[in-house]
């Protein structure tokens, strides 16, 4: 059998960079998103996301005036109506408090969640961003013309990045704004709208610390296994002897885990919000007002600097790192 070869010009026009760039993050997140892993914590994380939703649609409903706990406080009688509108009015005299503090506290909770499965997700993804690539010699094929270092950097953080938009930013995003799509007021948008910031202003910190550590653990090894050893002794072993209240400073600031805990009690400012609620809010008796300031001082980051040092230097040696390996081999 001949086969004929086709000598024509080749009219196709040609993809660009940014075509180069996004095929690394699709087929990335594609092979990921294929396992049961992760099918799992992006289950677990929509979930999360419609948590946060009807939280707040409760929330709506037992302040707003009109809704249905007004029609379920009169069957019994006038004393509940009487409570359900003294909370109606509460959230009308302090809506700064009630509204911004209950979100402020969603997002909080919500920040564990969505942190501890990204960082999962990222433990099952380290080994395909650099090192299975070092390991099987790849480099020198995806470093070769038209695909450049900058290319290959920029998609392997574009499937970090592809993760936590899954896995975090993504279901915080859908589940306030489904929330407020149900809210009765704009006041919700307006006294939530600063938490949201505030949240994803977290997720973007964590977002480049993130990034740059797990580029650079993915780099140090060759193995799969080295690898994700790496990766789980500086999340879960540095962070439980950071959590060692004798532990010396530099002890605490070399587990990310430890300094982005440190972040989130700042940037959030729970504290300020629990404080608040305790010394604002006339309705609660002094044993609630008391232990609401007690929480709020106990939520207080007490080494935010320190963190954030702690990250940026964890940030700087792994992009050293990563930038020293990134060649053929």
């Amino acid at each position: 059998m001949e086969t004929s070869l086709d000598l024509s010009r080749w009219r196709e026009s040609p993809r660009g960079v940014g075509y180069r760039r996004w095929t690394i993050v699709t087929t990335g997140l594609r092979h990921l998103v294929r396992t049961r892993l992760f099918k799992f914590l992006l289950t677990s994380a929509w979930a999360a996301s419609l948590f946060i939703a009807v939280a707040g649609f409760l929330f709506t409903q037992l302040v707003a005036s009109g809704g249905w706990l007004d029609d379920y406080a009169a069957n019994f009688g006038p004393r509940a109506e009487a409570l359900v509108t003294a909370i109606g009015g509460l959230m009308v005299l302090y809506p700064d408090i009630c509204i911004h503090g209950l979100f402020t506290l969603i997002f909080w909770l919500h920040s564990f969640l969505g942190l501890f499965l990204s960082l999962v997700a990222l433990t099952a993804l380290l080994p395909q961003l650099v090192a299975r690539d070092r390991a099987s010699n790849a480099l020198t094929i995806y470093l070769s013309r038209p695909l450049t270092s900058a290319d290959y950097l920029l998609g392997k953080l574009g499937i970090i990045a592809g993760v936590l938009v899954l896995l975090w930013t993504g279901p915080l995003l859908a589940g306030w704004g489904l929330s407020m799509l149900l809210a009765p007021d704009r006041d919700f948008v307006i006294y939530s709208f600063l938490p949201l910031m505030r949240a994803l202003l977290f997720n973007g910190i964590a977002l480049v610390a993130l990034a740059a550590i797990a580029l650079g653990v993915s780099t140090v090894n060759r193995s799969s296994r080295g690898t994700t050893f790496l990766w789980i002794a500086l999340w879960l072993i540095a962070g439980s002897v950071a959590k060692i209240p004798e532990a010396p400073a530099w002890l605490h600031r070399v587990s990310f885990s430890h300094d982005l805990s440190e972040v989130r009690q700042n940037v959030f400012h729970l504290d300020d919000a629990l404080i608040a609620a305790g010394n604002d809010l006339p309705i609660l008796n002094q044993s609630i007002a008391k232990n609401l300031t007690t929480s709020g001082q106990a939520a207080e980051a007490k080494d935010f600097n320190g963190a954030l040092l702690g990250l940026g230097a964890l940030a700087l040696v792994s992009s050293t790192v990563f930038l020293r390996k990134l060649k053929p081999e």
